[in-house]
């Protein structure tokens, strides 16, 4: 009988926030699987834990992979950590969970905090509809291909960022989002959290004359409502047309079109399309 893998949550910051049931699964597990073994360790040590601990993380092989999960086929239990909170959040524990379920093992979670959560949290934005965006590629084009994507998302949107590329990252949003709300979390629950709340452009200015430390949580107002009447079908169909017959392809005016209304370009294609 297969062994089944525990998906546990771990301290953002604080190491007293590990919850009684995470210890006792820790403790009762055959093998740990962390993202990096010494800050795991730095945990099991606190609570007198004393665990295998297996390397797993983004550069681990293939082979690596197939070890766990051979190992919690042949009737082993093993947790799944990441440095700091929920693993397989933007995270490598994804791809094992995947691959237990690929090979009938069983997956439990032994839920604890979340960056994402508690920076939306105290954030002083809206709640009620966000998205998890995780970290901007650093691939110039694949970077801008995502702010495309989501400058019209309403909801409040949550990033993560390294201090290194911080304020690259607010230059870019507040070039493709504009002036919006933004509340920038770091160090949570540590001795030194911070949370500043202000725009991207007070962010951008803040951070020319201060060096950021710290891995970010950016929390972003949505697109905020206009005052100015929405653009109609029409009159995205109209600007679809007027690009194209400027030489711009079909598909690519519509995707165009698409971002800057808000309407699909498959919708938009296809009215132009009936057209010809």
């Amino acid at each position: 009988m297969a062994g089944t893998l525990y998906v546990l949550g771990t301290p953002i910051g604080n190491i007293s926030d590990i919850t009684l049931r995470a210890l006792d699964t820790l403790n009762e597990v055959d093998f740990i699987a962390a993202e990096d073994t010494r800050v795991t360790l730095r945990l099991l040590n606190k609570y007198d834990i004393k665990k295998p601990l297996v390397s797993y993380h983004d550069h681990s092989s293939k082979l690596c992979a197939e070890g766990i999960i051979n190992r919690l086929a042949a009737g082993e239990n093993g947790a799944v950590v990441t440095d700091a909170g929920m693993p397989c959040i933007s995270d490598p524990g994804e791809g094992l969970v995947r691959l237990c379920y690929e090979n009938d093992i069983p997956v439990k979670v032994v839920p604890g905090p979340s960056a994402v959560v508690s920076a939306l949290a105290i954030s002083g934005l809206s709640t009620s509809r966000f998205s998890f965006e995780g970290f901007l590629s650093v691939t110039k084009k694949q970077r801008i291909e995502h702010l495309e994507e989501v400058k019209n998302y309403k909801n409040t949107m949550i990033f993560y960022e390294a201090p290194h590329k911080l304020i690259s990252t607010l230059e870019d949003m507040l070039k493709y989002f504009g002036d919006r709300k933004i509340s920038l979390c770091r160090e949570l629950t540590k001795v030194y959290e911070e949370v500043i709340r202000t725009t991207l452009s007070g962010a951008v200015e803040y951070y020319r004359d201060k060096s950021p430390k710290g891995e970010y949580v950016l929390v972003i107002e949505g697109k905020p409502e206009s005052d100015e009447p929405e653009c109609t079908l029409e009159q995205a169909v109209e600007m679809v047309r007027n690009l194209v017959s400027e030489g711009e392809k079909t598909s690519a005016a519509c995707k165009i079109i698409a971002q800057e209304t808000g309407y699909r370009k498959s919708e938009l294609y296809q009215i132009i399309n009936s057209e010809k």
